[in-house]
């Protein structure tokens, strides 16, 4: 759409409040004499982004028409950790109150920059006494909020609003945008906005670009500007980019402010432009609190930054199982060659190694070759000493995957990756999103009593199968959309040969504990991927290749009844559309960097 078909009066945006209570669904069905009352007694204001419209306990005043903008919700003694339900334009909220004539049992905060009609209480007990259709309205309304909260379920699918905040003038935050609007149009309808196109216009506009998309991208300045801080105040995400090569340097203060008051996350998203730069992440998440950084190499990687900030990212999460979990590769062979995104993978004792190969971005070819050489070419658990802590040194394993892995921090990987370990010293699972790759994978493979537990941070740190083989619940805070589990793991069903080995019994006996969480773990995935291997057992190592094979024709068989799984296809059609949106932009950027050389010079 053109900026000139947009153009706009404030008074064209405003509406009576007659025009609002009209548009209101919850008061279709009320005369035409009690809606002009109400309307001639309604108050109508504004209210900013990340304000408080009342908190719990304040005074019933009356009760609010959101119409436009959005509200969030909290009930009363749910803390401050985040708002529970979202209040879309047309909405009542606050008749509880008006009602009971008690004080507010919940708060509610803008989300965006809202106007509203607030109809006092005086007002309504004098519209309820002579109109019988109002109060059954309210009635009913009371009465759907009830049976809704007695039968939870998703909330309504509404915008999410990203903003793109550059961390200084050389971030090409055109191209950036333009590149991010066409990754969401794969998903949902997604529009691209900037300070030149929204400065002549009111809420009531956003509102309206909000309702007709289903994500929204706003382009802010790098620095504290008027435009910037408006941009944070409406962020569900707020995307902070800035070049790897760069020298850290802080963004505005109204970042953290916006996303404080409402509740929204903060994402990173190093720009590599075009060559890996190991150890920018490091540098740049030692001053940031971030809920999650992105890599960008290639225009490719923001598929995956678009999916998981719009909360449609596809997580892969890779149990433990010795010998049995090399069926993850040929999964995970499967999985690519259906086109299907692998945007975030965990996993937890083999599991996590096969998941560090993929956040690494081996190819399948990589993956078999160096497996091949760390678990069949060598025993890894044969470096047998005297068992004072356990039957191996574990030297071998610690070597082995610092030979692979090297000195690669999980911070630096090209995925998003996590694996468990199980601790010791506090008894919970230790989430590993940090620090030196190869000593986080040696601790969540430190079989008890076959490797010697691993200390970090003053905590004893031992193999994660012994207290969760399934990790699906830790994927599901990280990466919300499908989690797809994939469960290698003992079958309960197999016996061991009849001539045990001591490292069998104690393999057997790490996953004993973990049986019944493996058990509720499997109901949360979205997708349960169970390869059927009852050959081949957990010290097998010399089953590589039949664990393999078995694990991908399970899957390629399994994920053709599963057509509702994303794929990634061809580049987004409106792509020309939205980079021509740009254009402007792109414009205004560039006299901003010529005004910049003038200064300087």
């Amino acid at each position: 759409m053109a900026l000139e078909e947009e153009s706009t009066s404030a008074g064209q945006e405003m509406r009576s409040a007659l025009d609002c209570l009209r548009e209101c669904p919850d008061l279709a069905r009320i005369d035409a004499e009690a809606l002009q009352c109400l309307a001639d007694g309604a108050v109508q204001f504004s209210v900013a982004a990340g304000n408080l419209l009342f908190d719990e306990g304040a005074p019933a005043d009356g009760v609010y028409l959101l119409v436009s903008g959005r509200l969030g919700l909290r009930a009363a003694g749910t803390g401050a950790s985040g708002w529970e339900t979202c209040v879309a334009g047309g909405d009542l909220v606050g008749e509880a109150g008006w009602l009971l004539r008690q004080a507010r049992d919940g708060a509610v905060v803008a989300l965006r920059d809202s106007e509203l009609l607030l109809l006092p209480n005086a007002l309504l007990d004098a519209v309820s006494a002579a109109s019988p259709p109002f109060s059954l309205a309210i009635a009913r309304l009371c009465a759907r909020r009830l049976h809704r909260s007695n039968a939870p379920g998703r909330s309504q699918q509404r915008a999410r609003v990203f903003v793109v905040v550059p961390n200084n003038e050389e971030i090409d935050v055109a191209a950036l945008s333009a590149d991010l609007v066409a990754e969401l149009s794969r998903i949902g309808k997604a529009e691209l906005v900037w300070d030149v196109r929204a400065s002549s216009h009111m809420s009531a506009w956003f509102h309206g670009i909000e309702e007709r998309n289903d994500f929204v991208v706003y382009v802010a300045d790098p620095t504290e500007t008027g435009w910037t801080r408006q941009c944070c105040r409406q962020a569900d995400v707020i995307l902070l980019a800035a070049r790897s090569r760069a020298a850290p340097r802080p963004w505005p203060a109204c970042i953290a402010d916006g996303a404080l008051a409402r509740g929204a996350r903060v994402e990173l998203a190093l720009m590599h432009e075009g060559r890996f730069d190991a150890g920018a992440a490091t540098r740049w998440l030692r001053s940031l609190d971030v809920h999650l950084h992105h890599h960008v190499v290639e225009t490719a990687d923001l598929g995956r930054v678009a999916r998981l900030l719009a909360r449609r990212g596809v997580g892969l999460v890779l149990s433990g199982g010795g010998a049995r979990g090399f069926a993850h590769m040929g999964v995970v062979r499967a999985l690519r060659e259906a086109r299907i995104p692998i945007d975030f993978v965990g996993g937890v004792s083999i599991g996590s190694i096969i998941a560090a190969g993929v956040a690494m971005g081996w190819s399948d070819e990589e993956m078999r070759l160096r497996y091949r050489r760390s678990f069949v070419d060598t025993n890894p658990v044969n470096d047998y000493t005297f068992p004072l802590v356990a039957l191996t040194r574990g030297r071998k394993v610690t070597r082995l995957l610092e030979q692979e892995y090297g000195d690669t921090l999980i911070e630096d990987l090209r995925q998003p990756f996590f694996c468990i370990s199980a601790n010791l010293t506090t008894g919970l699972m230790f989430e590993h999103r940090d620090g030196r790759l190869s000593q986080a994978l040696r601790a969540s493979v430190a079989i008890p009593g076959v490797m010697p537990p691993v200390i970090h941070q003053d905590n004893l740190l031992i193999d994660g199968a012994a207290i969760n083989n399934l990790p699906v619940d830790v994927m599901q805070r990280h990466a919300p959309g499908v989690v797809i589990g994939c469960d290698a793991g003992a079958d309960r069903a197999q016996k061991p040969n009849g001539h045990l080995h001591i490292l069998q019994i104690l393999m057997y006996a790490g996953l004993v504990n973990s049986a019944a969480s493996a058990a509720v773990q499997r109901t949360l995935a979205d997708v349960l991927l169970r390869p059927p291997l009852p050959t081949i057992d957990l010290l097998n190592w010399k089953a590589f290749d039949r664990a393999i094979d078995l694990g991908y024709a399970y899957a390629c068989q399994a994920l053709e009844g599963l057509p509702h799984l994303p794929r990634i296809t061809a580049p987004a059609p409106d792509k020309a559309r939205v980079s021509s949106l740009a254009k402007e932009l792109e414009r205004r950027v560039l006299a901003r960097r010529a005004a910049a050389t003038t200064r300087a010079g």
